[in-house]
């Protein structure tokens, strides 16, 4: 007998639990259901009158911009490449003003190549004002093939740049501002050497000195 009552107690306590369960469980799906119900009416509040719904499936999707290279008269891209950029402080009475200044080469790599200099409050009006001088400043040089004709020395200042044709597939033996000339111009095989002054300014004017010099007929 005894055992029977404890078999019914814990019978009776088993339902008890099951039954405070389910009446836990009712409230959260009434809440969900009144959640369920007003959220059409979200979506209609949120609606904006001449617009339709975002939906996933048929997104429309924006056009990445296209950044066009610039090109010349002749069509030919203009391959451009900043050399130096230099920061000058000044100081006044409130502290320091900062400017910028940036030496730019441009060619069309066909034979045409100008050098730019910018200068600027901020680093990229800088640059562009380097570029615009520098597609100013275009000059042919006389190449044969794709190398210089002859052996040629470049002077400007303190500054002296050798230049020497080399054979097919020797490449570009350049350094800096000497190696941005030649690719702007189109030079594919060169040896050069930069004697004296290190100055980026004062070789790309010794370099495009050098590139003046060259003669494709022997002049007398």
């Amino acid at each position: 007998m005894v055992q029977e009552d404890k078999n019914e107690i814990q019978e009776e306590q088993v339902e008890a639990a099951e039954v405070q369960e389910a009446e836990a469980v009712e409230p959260e799906k009434a809440e969900t259901k009144e959640a369920e119900d007003k959220m059409p009416e979200k979506a209609e509040a949120k609606k904006v009158e001449g617009k339709k719904p975002w939906k996933k499936d048929d997104r429309e999707r924006r056009p990445r911009k296209v950044f066009e290279t610039p090109k010349d008269a002749d069509g030919n891209e203009i391959i451009e490449k900043v050399i130096k950029i230099g920061r000058v402080s000044k100081v006044v009475k409130g502290g320091k003003n900062f400017s910028f200044n940036a030496v730019v080469v441009s060619g069309n790599g066909k034979g045409s190549v100008g050098f730019g200099f910018g200068k600027s409050n901020e680093v990229a009006d800088a640059i562009r004002k380097g570029s615009a001088a520098a597609k100013k400043s275009f000059h042919k040089v006389k190449m044969q093939g794709d190398t210089i004709p002859h052996e040629t020395i470049g002077r400007f200042k303190a500054t002296k740049v050798m230049l020497k044709p080399a054979g097919p597939g020797t490449g570009v033996i350049a350094g800096g501002a000497v190696r941005a000339m030649c690719d702007a111009a189109g030079i594919k095989n060169i040896l050069t050497k930069c004697i004296g002054s290190r100055n980026s300014f004062n070789i790309i004017r010794a370099t495009m000195n050098g590139f003046e010099g060259l003669r494709l007929k022997r002049r007398g």
